[in-house]
């Protein structure tokens, strides 16, 4: 195959190893995707034909969904700490590119990217034509705009944490109305991939002041008719919106989203669905296995499942007594016995984690030995650190995610002949949200990410300052891990970058802050009418293009 020069050299790199078997084929397409090349382009060069997503019936306009959800409130996007506040605003407001069920990144607002050889240079191309939902055109200067909203230390985005470390607001250049360019501190594959973290909405630069309801100007399929936090929201269809359907007229094919709070209890979502009350239950905050097995044999409602990187985790903060003390740490660790969690908390139904933010179908992940449940090791281990009578600790949960609760339970019971004599603080998930950074020691839901690299980045660094950053939970900050990550962050070659997670993994497992036990399936729940609803591992709702049969 001739080389265009408009590919980046290191695509033809990961088409060798494809071919010769070091990557597959997701992996190429991935890979290729980030670094610019269209997922159609990628496809063709892995010698792969994606058939086209027509309908096999005619699309029905009209109609309002329903769904089942957290009606939350909604400030400054950037600000976003989960995805129950991201759905919302995601059929409203919009991102420059999107990270589709296959872990694949194609542009949105952004018609295209070119990265330079060494990865430190992005030319951000936007699509033109494009209007907000008050009439003004998007352009360079409301992306702008939105990137130094996101690395402003007084709005604490968790994006600044992420991009920050590569990204200053001073390196972001217009080089024309459409067109913006990103000069990198250090090199960074995965910028595309940044692009879409749920906070990362493009903002109306005219407008926006800080609370998004005061001025809800978005470049999405809906706008907001009227809206009740903790009770409903309705969102009324755009009748100019950018893109097109199968049939050529503008989309969405929807009239209207209703969205519905109806509490966090488990049966009166199922009763909402199994009824027709409601046509989706939005499960990112709730989700589990219970709702699977509640409605999988149920003809009216389709339960798809999706393996994702969505973890519980055991998070110390390790700027406080006992946290401080790796030695307390690992003995926790310890008392995790992983299968009887995954069984008992997730009815089996997941992958086994060992202690390490990397999922094992991440590209970069590094297989490792499960560690086994081991109280001996961890009660020597709290003698060691000076607690030979045992130590009491409080473990704070979310009271609705059912197998958080599970999880604790286990753990508290199987951690105690190790010498931990745990306290529950259980609580409104919305109320641990409100804290989740400050306590001692909890269990937080993290979601799905498409690379390893992404999660480390958010969650185990420091700031420029040295200060950690606004998602780092539990205040661990290695100076080893943080340079073999950056140099993981601008390593093109999937080989080189799974052997410096080899060793990531590693010190994570030896010295870090945080116990994973397993990784979760999630499942996509809605009405047999509901039609071309797209499942997504961060169980991410979008309606452009759903329609009701």
């Amino acid at each position: 195959m001739k080389k265009n020069k408009k590919i980046h050299p290191a695509v033809y790199d990961f088409r060798s190893d494809f071919e010769n078997g070091k990557l597959t084929r997701r992996e190429f397409l991935r890979y290729a995707t980030l670094l610019g090349v269209s997922a159609a382009a990628a496809s063709q060069m892995a010698g792969l034909w994606i058939p086209g997503n027509a309908s096999a019936s005619p699309i029905r306009r009209g109609g309002t969904i329903r769904v089942s959800g957290t009606a939350a409130k909604i400030t400054h996007p950037a600000n976003i700490s989960w995805i129950s506040q991201s759905q919302l605003m995601r059929q409203v407001a919009e991102y420059l590119t999107f990270t589709d069920e296959n872990n694949i990144t194609h542009p949105y607002l952004l018609e295209s990217w070119e990265a330079s050889h060494y990865l430190k240079t992005w030319t951000l191309n936007i699509r033109s034509g494009i209007r907000f939902n008050n009439g003004d055109e998007l352009t360079a200067d409301d992306v702008i705009f939105s990137f130094r909203q996101w690395l402003d230390k007084d709005v604490g985005s968790s994006l600044r944490g992420m991009i920050g470390g590569y990204l200053s607001p001073n390196n972001i250049k217009k080089l024309s109305k459409y067109q913006i360019r990103l000069f990198l501190k250090r090199p960074e594959l995965a910028v595309p991939e940044h692009l879409f973290h749920y906070p990362a909405l493009i903002l109306n630069h005219r407008t926006f002041e800080g609370d998004f309801l005061r001025h809800p100007h978005g470049t999405g399929p809906y706008t907001i008719e009227s809206h009740k936090p903790g009770e409903r929201y309705l969102l009324r269809r755009r009748k100019d919106y950018w893109q097109t359907g199968e049939d050529k007229k503008n989309l969405p094919y929807l009239d209207a989203v209703e969205y519905l709070d109806l509490g966090e209890d488990m049966s009166r979502r199922l009763d909402a669905i199994l009824s027709g009350e409601v046509d989706v239950i939005d499960l990112c905050d709730v989700g589990g296995p219970d709702f699977y097995l509640a409605l999988k044999d149920k003809p009216q409602v389709s339960a798809m499942p999706i393996p994702t990187a969505q973890a519980r985790v055991l998070r110390m903060r390790v700027d406080r007594k006992p946290w401080d003390d790796n030695r307390v740490r690992m003995a926790l660790k310890l008392c995790q016995d992983r299968k009887k969690i995954l069984k008992h908390a997730y009815y089996d139904q997941g992958l086994l984690g060992h202690d390490t933010h990397v999922y094992p179908r991440h590209p970069e992940y590094c297989r490792k030995r499960i560690p086994r449940y081991d109280p001996d090791r961890a009660r020597s281990l709290l003698k060691e650190a000076g607690y030979s009578g045992g130590i009491d600790v409080t473990l704070a949960v979310g009271q609705d995610w059912k197998d958080v609760v599970r999880y604790a339970e286990i753990l508290k019971a199987d951690a105690a002949p190790a010498g931990f004599r745990i306290k529950m603080d259980k609580m409104p998930n919305d109320e641990y949200y409100k804290k989740w950074t400050e306590f001692d020691l909890g269990i937080t839901p993290w979601t799905h990410r498409p690379l390893g690299t992404m999660v480390m980045n958010l969650a185990y660094i420091a700031d420029d300052q040295g200060k950690p950053v606004a998602w780092n939970e539990t205040r661990w900050v290695d100076n080893e891990f943080s340079k073999k990550l950056e140099l993981a962050n601008g390593t093109l070659n999937n080989g080189a970058r799974r052997r410096i997670f080899c060793e990531l993994e590693d010190i994570q497992m030896k010295r870090g802050s945080i116990g994973i036990p397993f990784w979760r399936n999630v499942w996509m729940v809605a009405g047999k009418r509901v039609q071309d609803i797209r499942p997504h591992p961060n169980l991410y709702l979008m309606f452009d293009k759903v329609w009701l049969s």
